[in-house]
């Protein structure tokens, strides 16, 4: 009998450094076990120091990229990062309608890490109102969060508060991210909307400037967990414990003058 491999399908725009985006992406879903397929949406000018451009990707031909894929491939989740224009989002939106992927996973790509604007503001109400309904998990960090909420987040209860209350609003499951915050701990919230639940995440804090992509990578990581039929709440779990320990072995890497990549391939160094 041939061997299945799940397929998850990830949404998103292109890191030409290969650290976040589609690339991260790439070698996370591939790293934790499952089949990757892309579909891009944009393509940037990146490297370790920041994103110099971007380069954007007709809505029709993102159309093409996702009937070429979802109709021959079976995938088992989907991961959404950047749609940074309301044409790209209706075209995403009408895909994930037509073909009703099992999973979906939106991780919502706003900033990047040097401040460049990601994704038009008045795009964001359109992202709410058509994304949100068909997605499993959302996996904003801080700054995402408060700007979805017009709130601010200093603590791991405002946190949690933040957690519920956007899963109440959106009537959606959320995890959010809470690396930028200080302390020992990495602590990561996800709130279950149709258990009324919480439940923490954490690890210890890995002091590296080798962080770029791990929004990406995690939000992947999860895809595939889920893809391969765990729970949500295990997944994430897992999913966590797999960024960890590709943090800690890449924080000794020297790729770029700026924030290096994760070591996604970790476990294949001897």
């Amino acid at each position: 009998m041939k061997k299945i491999k799940h397929c998850v399908l990830t949404i998103a725009g292109s890191d030409s450094s290969g650290g976040a985006g589609i690339q991260a992406d790439v070698k996370t879903i591939s790293a934790t076990g499952c089949y990757a397929a892309s579909v891009i949406t944009a393509l940037t000018a990146q490297n370790t120091l920041g994103v110099q451009a971007i380069q954007e990707i007709s809505s029709h031909f993102v159309q093409q990229q996702l009937e070429s894929v979802l109709s021959d491939l079976n995938i088992k989740a989907v991961k959404i990062g950047m749609l940074h224009q309301a044409n790209i989002i209706l075209a995403v939106s009408s895909a994930l309608k037509k073909f009703k992927p099992r999973h979906v996973v939106f991780d919502p790509v706003m900033v990047s890490k040097n401040g460049c604007q990601l994704i038009d503001p008045d795009a964001i109400p359109l992202l709410i109102d058509i994304i949100f309904p068909e997605v499993t998990l959302i996996t904003p960090n801080l700054m995402e969060a408060e700007l979805l909420l017009n709130v601010k987040i200093n603590n791991s209860s405002e946190q949690e508060s933040a957690a519920i209350r956007m899963g109440n609003q959106f009537k959606i499951n959320v995890l959010i991210k809470g690396g930028h915050l200080h302390g020992h701990l990495s602590s990561d919230v996800l709130y279950l909307y149709a258990d009324k639940q919480c439940h923490w995440f954490h690890a210890e804090r890995i002091h590296s400037r080798n962080t770029h992509g791990t929004g990406c990578s995690l939000s992947s990581a999860i895809s595939s967990y889920l893809a391969k039929d765990y729970s949500i709440k295990d997944a994430v779990d897992y999913a966590k414990k797999y960024l960890t320990k590709a943090i800690e072995s890449g924080k000794a890497l020297q790729i770029g003058q700026g924030y290096g990549p994760v070591d996604h391939f970790y476990f294949l160094e001897n």
